[in-house]
């Protein structure tokens, strides 16, 4: 069984195709039947027993579980393939943006991404949350198996051991802090000015506290459902509204952070060019957060627009990083030795079905001698002559096969064989 891992994240691939590999929270069951049912029809180059799908604003990856006949390349070609095809895009245009991960490869990669060390944020907790999530959804569908299962649950504590012991998030700078910190940039302070947000997820949730520690003028959550939006806005002092008012209202807010989980851009470039000729080209700075983006790229060429996505704030979550630098280098020693244990495991596994053989085999052996010598002492025959000859059938039928493979093997290979066999049958020399 080969391990893989296969995506693409925020060092790899811009936003702008980020967005078109993504895939909606509402429908990584149905992603991941349609992984398994693909590497099934091409069965000449691999079978996946098991997937998941992992997507969140920073990056996407498919992990599968296969029984590789091409060899491991042709599996993780496969991979590549599957993702290309379902998103509809070009193959040439997405494979120079994946990384391919075999085996090790591939459950390093899984424990350093929950331990926070692969994310945008160093340390940042919400990507395990996220992995979660999805091995969650991989397991409804009938993705996970014994490999990815037993991968995902030493993925998390690894995870926990690394954020229990180390430092890691210690000195975490949050997208939500980065968002604040850039606003203050444009706007002397942010207590004067208007705060929308659109979404009631758990990254807006975050964002609204920390611009809410501001003591912005106002503070407005904009939701498709107004009850969620009210909810959360109640714990800010804040108010809510649908988003179908958002063209009537946005001219109103200085301050705009977007994080939905819409596939389509929900504000446009003409709602934009409506609000900042009602606010008499007052600047407007804005904050796209999601993936696939919420606001048209088009807005950021507005004069009066400061747009920043997911990546732009990037950039300002890397200060600090000297600090953390100790705390990584623990962490990595934490993965590398859980990584072995791991691997050590899967290659039992891999051992399973010979020592299965074998002891069928030798099951076999000791009911026709067990056969055989019921038979005698059904004749007669003396009790100590039946167990005589019941354990000489047994060691000759035991060693036969070692005997014949070592008279018949030759060179290197009978050298080796001679080294092997008084380990295995415990002979002194």
């Amino acid at each position: 069984m080969q391990l893989l891992a296969v995506g693409l994240n925020h060092t790899t691939a811009p936003v702008s195709l980020r967005e078109k590999v993504a895939f909606p929270a509402d429908q990584i069951g149905q992603a991941v039947a349609s992984a398994r049912s693909w590497f099934g029809q091409a069965a000449m180059h691999g079978y996946a027993d098991e997937a998941a799908i992992l997507s969140t604003c920073n990056r996407t990856e498919l992990y599968a579980a296969s029984k590789v006949i091409g060899g491991v390349d042709a599996a993780i070609d496969m991979t590549a393939h599957f993702l290309a095809d379902y998103h509809k895009l070009p193959y040439s245009e997405l494979r120079p943006y994946l990384y391919t991960l075999p085996h090790d490869h591939a459950v390093r990669h899984a424990f350093r991404v929950a331990s926070g060390l692969d994310s945008m944020v160093l340390g940042e907790p919400q990507i395990l949350g996220q992995m979660k999530d999805a091995v969650r959804q991989a397991d409804a569908a009938g993705g996970l198996g014994t490999y990815l299962h037993q991968m995902f649950q030493r993925t998390f504590a690894v995870a926990k051991e690394v954020r229990s012991t180390t430092e890691i998030g210690a000195h975490s700078v949050s997208m939500a802090a980065a968002a604040v910190r850039l606003s203050q940039r444009i706007f002397d302070t942010i207590s004067g000015q208007h705060v929308l947000f659109i979404g009631a997820g758990e990254m807006i949730e975050l964002c609204a506290t920390h611009f809410a520690a501001q003591n912005p003028r106002s503070l407005t959550i904009a939701n498709r459902t107004l009850e969620r939006g009210e909810a959360l806005a109640h714990r800010f002092n804040g108010h809510a509204l649908r988003l179908a008012e958002l063209p009537d209202q946005l001219h109103k807010y200085d301050i705009v952070v977007s994080c939905t989980a819409s596939s389509l851009p929900i504000i446009g470039l003409g709602m934009v060019e409506r609000a900042i000729k009602a606010r008499r080209h007052k600047p407007i700075f804005m904050v796209d957060l999601a993936v696939p983006r919420d606001i048209e790229t088009e807005v950021g060429r507005l004069n009066d627009v400061f747009l920043y996505t997911v990546d732009d704030l990037g950039a300002v979550v890397q200060t600090g990083v000297e600090n953390r630098q100790a705390a990584v280098a623990q962490a990595e020693a934490i993965i590398e030795t859980r990584l072995q244990s791991f691997m050590h495991w899967i290659d039992t596994r891999a051992v399973v079905p010979l020592i299965q053989d074998l002891q069928e085999s030798g099951e076999h052996m000791r009911l026709i001698e067990l056969e055989r010598a019921r038979k005698l002492l059904a004749k007669g025959e003396n009790i100590e002559v039946v167990l005589e000859a019941l354990s000489k059938g047994l060691t000759a039928k035991f060693l036969h096969g070692p005997q014949q493979a070592l008279h018949h093997a030759q060179g290197n290979e009978r050298a080796q064989l001679a080294a092997l066999l008084p380990q295995l049958f415990r002979t002194k020399r």
